[in-house]
């Protein structure tokens, strides 16, 4: 097969940038290029100037997707060794694909999925673009929400540890202005933020885009649902015209295509694509359990379920080493893989593995490459894997040959956002599972042992064997008492745990309130500095009035989808609707007052994620 690469020292009169074709032995080898080569990257090929039209799919190439070490990347030193202390060695598709043309100062559109590791993608250059000495802000970055702009503002933290000099903020609505006026004089370079906010600092001058020479627009086509396109057109047009505009989007609508167009230059896309589940004999559960009763549930989980090959994934090479310690010493058959050992100590574990002395294998995503056992019972995912494409490829080695095989999931309070995630990439809804209790191991042990006495009964029995139980018979026991004692000496002690059953669980919900947790998060930035509040009957904020809508969580509609369909149909900027309050069959959403008639003489008729809605005074 053919690859593509764009060879940047040409161009034509139209402004289109030509392309090579390599055949596989033809291919360049140095680091920069063969990250372009290998790499899932699109190029447009017919964006010639600002009036050539909406861009569309047809104006895409594609090239083949790969990933790097970061070492290999054209970045510097100081951010391989951060990244490499958040235990990441390799770098993401989109990673590999974005930073070198992101570096390269031209503007990007990257097509990315929430997981795929696209928040480094843009963080390296933008951390690689700044200059330390320089007090003034530098790069903006806008987020649709409070929770994303807070990831990717500690994201960044971490990747700029070693930059001295590099402060990064975030700014979003439900903090106090302060403090945020402080951070802001301290002299931020990076600034993260939700659109609404930003905007109310631009408008109070306390945050100035003189100096900014990069924006970038996380989750664009979110922030376009939740009605912030006014905010977001106000912003970049404010900012100088010869910065360096960078865009990412699960989706390519023709709204994010209309910002592309009056916003961009000659933009390059880069794209990942998803892999979906596709095997029906994985049965899949997720756990939401504390973080230091990850190992018991797991132990709990294996013998509960009697496993007996199975692989555990974790994310750091320093947590394979602290499980397979605590496996070893609880009696287990583990032992781990990771990118610290020596082929020959690597090959070892392989083949103890798949000889089945070895039953329980703890490896890294990493180390884990490659690896393909048959008759693994079950896969472990004892973290939540940082790019969500890993999940897909962890899981994938159990179920096979036509066999049944289980895929659990440990989540922690804090992952429940990264959950949905997950369930949006992989499009499947994975069924929470329910803790064991001492009772359900208990009951476990003894079945099993029972099922062996079965398989070892036998018509002719053993006459000493016989002699033994009369015996003891005359001594005064009787025969319930001599198989409980047989039976106690043959099963062995129970293993001991520091944990009670009610001590597992993270504050375990169900679905809907699980998913509940991240539409609140989305209300706290909807209604800006108000803290949310949510009772149905309570009255609205001075200047706001509080709306009735006919649809709820039931209806599969969210804040987003309420703040989307108001904003475009009445015509009003997102950031100045107030709070939203969801229930599973109706909603509560406040709106100026000046803006009551607009809001609902324009959702007359009109649809919210495509159920007809009714929007009326609250009473």
């Amino acid at each position: 097969m053919c690859l593509i690469y764009p060879l940047r020292s040409l161009h034509s009169a139209k402004g289109i940038l030509p392309f090579i074709f390599f055949t596989p032995s033809e291919q360049k080898t140095d680091s920069v290029r063969d990250v372009h080569v290998r790499a899932c990257r699109y190029r447009l090929k017919n964006y010639s100037n600002k009036k050539s039209g909406l861009l569309s799919v047809s104006n895409l190439q594609y090239i083949g997707m790969q990933t790097l070490k970061f070492s290999e990347l054209p970045i510097s030193d100081y951010i391989v060794k951060a990244v490499e202390e958040m235990g990441f060695t390799e770098s993401t598709p989109i990673q590999t694909a974005a930073i070198p043309v992101v570096m390269s100062g031209r503007d990007v559109i990257g097509q990315a999925q929430t997981g795929t590791g696209k928040t480094a993608a843009f963080g390296i250059p933008a951390i690689e673009h700044v200059n330390a000495e320089d007090r003034n802000t530098q790069v903006l970055i806008l987020c649709p929400t409070r929770e994303l702009a807070l990831q990717v503002k500690e994201q960044l933290t971490l990747l700029a540890k070693y930059k001295k000099g590099l402060l990064v903020s975030a700014i979003y609505g439900g903090e106090s202005y302060e403090r945020q006026f402080a951070n802001l004089k301290r002299g931020t370079q990076i600034v993260v933020g939700t659109p609404g906010r930003i905007m109310d600092h631009i408008e109070k001058k306390t945050l100035k885009l003189d100096n900014i020479s990069m924006v970038i627009l996380d989750e664009a086509d979110e922030m376009l649902n939740m009605g912030f396109r006014e905010d977001i057109e106000q912003i970049l047009s404010f900012a100088k015209e010869d910065r360096q505009t960078v865009l990412f989007s699960a989706t390519m609508s023709k709204e994010i295509l209309n910002i592309t167009k009056k916003f961009q230059n000659d933009p390059e896309i880069v794209k990942v694509t998803r892999k979906e589940i596709t095997n029906t004999n994985i049965e899949q559960s997720y756990y939401l359990v504390k973080k230091e009763a990850k190992f018991e549930l797991m132990v709990r989980l294996i013998d509960v379920h009697d496993l007996q090959l199975m692989l555990v994934f974790c994310n750091t090479k320093s947590k394979v080493d602290e499980i397979v310690e605590e496996l070893q010493a609880n009696g287990y058959a583990a032992e781990g893989l990771h990118g610290d050992m020596r082929q020959a100590a690597r090959n070892q574990v392989m083949n103890k593995f798949r000889n089945g002395n070895t039953k329980i294998l703890v490896a890294t995503d990493v180390a884990a490459r490659g690896i393909d056992v048959s008759g693994v019972d079950a896969v472990i995912n004892y973290d939540l894997p940082m790019d969500l494409e890993y999940y897909v490829h962890r899981i994938g080695r159990t179920g096979r040959a036509g066999k049944l095989g289980k895929a659990f999931l440990f989540i922690t309070k804090r992952d429940r956002s990264r959950m949905r995630d997950l369930e949006q990439y992989t499009k499947v809804a994975i069924p929470q599972g329910k803790i064991p209790t001492s009772a359900d191991l208990e009951k476990s042990r003894i079945n099993k042992f029972v099922e062996k006495i079965r398989e070892n009964i036998v018509e002719d029995t053993n006459p000493a064997f016989e002699k033994i139980v009369d015996q003891l018979k005359e001594e005064g026991f009787y025969t319930h008492q001599i198989i409980s004692a047989l039976m106690q000496m043959q099963m062995g002690a129970v293993r001991k745990s520091s944990f009670r059953d009610e001590d597992i669980a993270d504050e375990a919900r169900g679905r809907n309130e699980r998913f509940a947790s991240k539409e609140r998060g989305n209300r706290r930035e909807f209604s800006r500095d108000r803290k949310p509040s949510f009772g149905g009957g309570r009255s609205a904020e001075e200047g706001m009035t509080r709306l009735f809508i006919n649809l709820g969580r039931k209806d599969n509609v969210s804040p987003n989808h309420i703040v989307g369909a108001i904003a475009s149909e009445a015509k009003i900027p997102g950031r100045v609707i107030g709070q939203i309050d969801m229930y599973d069959k109706f909603s509560f959403v406040e709106v100026p007052q000046r803006d009551v008639r607009k809001v609902i003489e324009g959702m007359k008729g009109k649809t919210i994620n495509q159920r007809e809605a009714n929007i009326e005074v609250a009473k």
